[in-house]
């Protein structure tokens, strides 16, 4: 059984023996990660995807962009968020805009590698005032508005609820298929699907503290 090298200044047996207890349940939370991304990584090609046309706000300009378009360079995988902004939404939903907060500043990393892009349902000016006024400026924000991207990729329920959903997309020699969606969302698990958790380190912080992530407290969009 592996056991920490190291010990804290003043720190009591008991508090070493739990903290000890607790490293095998961390490295094998870590051995499960890495063999749930390996499952991951080995799924069969995903269905066909349409090229769908979305619209992109710049300096008061709309202008549409397909869904090929979103593969820059030699990068052939896309991730695409569906931002829990739609139109009848006064405002965006606070979770998904902590998220992407965090995103704005990984974005320019992920981009050596993959492609990356946030799809709301809201018209795409309105999209890109939130977007400037949140001072996002590695994220790429599209209008899915006329298209059925959010339908067919579950970021909204039949009578136009927003959801928050993350897909995955590659581009093959046999077209653009999808790859992965966090589909837990749709598992019809008891109380928080906690579905978003591995791309939301927020949780994973206030994990680490005695208080724990508790049960009452949610991101908001400003604090006082």
């Amino acid at each position: 059984m592996a056991t920490s090298s190291i010990r804290f200044p003043n720190e009591s047996d008991a508090y070493r023996i739990a903290r000890d207890q607790l490293l095998q349940a961390e490295i094998a939370l870590r051995d499960q990660i890495a063999n749930v991304a390996a499952l991951r990584q080995e799924l069969p090609p995903g269905g066909e995807v349409e090229d769908y046309v979305f619209e992109e706000a710049s300096d008061g300009v709309v202008n549409e962009t397909r869904l090929s378009d979103l593969f820059a360079g030699d990068k052939n995988t896309l991730i695409l968020y569906s931002y829990m902004y739609g139109p009848n939404n006064d405002n965006p939903c606070p979770m998904c805009t902590g998220i992407l907060d965090g995103l704005n500043g990984q974005a320019h990393h992920l981009s050596q590698r993959v492609n990356v892009a946030v799809i709301g349902k809201s018209p795409a000016q309105r999209l890109q005032a939130w977007a400037d006024g949140r001072d996002w400026k590695h994220l790429r924000l599209l209008s899915s508005e006329k298209n059925g991207y959010h339908d067919d990729y579950f970021g909204q329920t039949p009578d136009g609820v927003q959801m928050p959903m993350c897909n995955v997309f590659q581009k093959t020699p046999d077209g653009i298929l999808h790859f992965y969606g966090s589909e837990m969302l749709y598992a019809g698990l008891d109380g928080d699907p906690r579905h978003m958790d591995l791309m939301f380190p927020l949780w994973n912080f206030l994990d680490l503290t005695p208080e724990g992530r508790g049960t009452n407290w949610y991101p908001s969009l400003s604090y006082d």
